[in-house]
């Protein structure tokens, strides 16, 4: 049965097409026949106890340049629809922090893709220190002698910021480099909060392992290559998407995180793996469904509505 859509995301005319998970969503939705509204996060707005967002409906055209049409401008009570896509790009501030607030007021009743509160409560950098075992020699801090102790110790480093993302600000500091001070006071300068300092794994080299789980069961994965002078694997800094295919240890990570994701209502997500390490768990809007299938590998956006279309029929 078509559903009442709505999809929070950014300006869609900034987006790139060709590699981007929410238009893929939406070209799937539009294929069931579901009904789409769409809007940008500064359009929500809760009046009188009612969450209501000013949008119009779209329409979308797997075509570069002419990607989307906007009809019916108005203002819509999310209660009143089946599902939404909460799919604005970080940064995770405090403007994402309070859409996260405002949509749990209609979640479960409105179905909300990822559930609002557990989207709030697992930022990608945070959410994975729940399994250190499975992560790489890790430090979270903002004490200068911390660092240094911990460049002592592991020698080849990475510092990043807790809430960055698509690779913006993340730093090599390999043995020898003198910039290790300087980096550290420009941290704590620009970010309040504490940073990520982990092992540098030379294991990246060969990619970083982009793996998606749909409602905690692993739908797909692709390789990202950082470019040879880059330390950084995201596509959008230059990485080059590949064919992949999951080890023995990618799958027993998996298997450890797909129930706590479930249980969770993370129904789209997507995880990072260098070499044997887990380093990130990606659930405020993850990528990589595109590239998946560029490479041949499953529809991901049509077992992500398969997922919202079960749970929208169990409400």
């Amino acid at each position: 049965m078509p559903l009442r859509v709505a999809c929070q995301m950014d300006p869609i005319d900034r987006i790139d097409i060709a590699g981007d998970s929410t238009f893929a969503l939406l070209l799937e939705a539009q294929r069931r026949r579901h009904s789409l509204f769409y809007y940008t996060p500064p359009n929500l707005a809760l009046h009188q106890g009612r969450l209501l967002a000013r949008g119009a409906s779209l329409h979308v055209e797997d075509r570069v340049g002419d990607h989307y049409q906007l009809s019916e401008p108005r203002t819509v009570d999310l209660s009143e629809l089946d599902a939404v896509l909460l799919r604005q790009d970080p940064p995770f501030d405090l403007a994402y922090i309070t859409t996260t607030h405002l949509l749990e007021r209609i979640h479960p009743r409105t179905l909300v893709v990822n559930d609002p509160s557990n989207v709030r409560n697992a930022p990608e950098k945070v959410f994975v220190l729940d399994f250190l075992d499975l992560m790489p020699p890790t430090l979270v801090t903002r004490s200068p002698d911390d660092v240094r102790r911990f460049r002592a110790e592991h020698k080849d480093i990475i510092l990043k910021p807790l809430y960055g993302n698509g690779g913006s600000s993340i730093f090599r500091v390999a043995p020898g480099d003198t910039n290790l001070n300087s980096l550290v006071e420009l941290f704590l300068t620009v970010f309040r909060e504490p940073f990520m300092v982990q092992q540098y794994r030379p294991e990246v080299r060969a990619g970083d392992k982009r793996i998606i789980l749909v409602d905690g069961e692993v739908a797909g994965a692709i390789n990202r290559v950082p470019a040879a002078d880059e330390t950084r694997s995201n596509l959008h800094v230059g990485g080059t998407a590949a064919a992949t295919e999951l080890t023995a240890r990618d799958r027993e990570i998996c298997a450890r995180l797909g129930p706590e994701l479930k249980r969770r209502g993370l129904i789209f997500t997507g995880i990072d793996v260098i070499g044997p390490y887990l380093t990130e768990i990606n659930v405020t809007s993850p990528t990589g469904i595109r590239q998946v299938k560029a490479f041949g590998g499953p529809d991901i956006a049509a077992l992500i509505w398969d997922a919202i279309e079960a749970k929208a029929a169990a409400r």
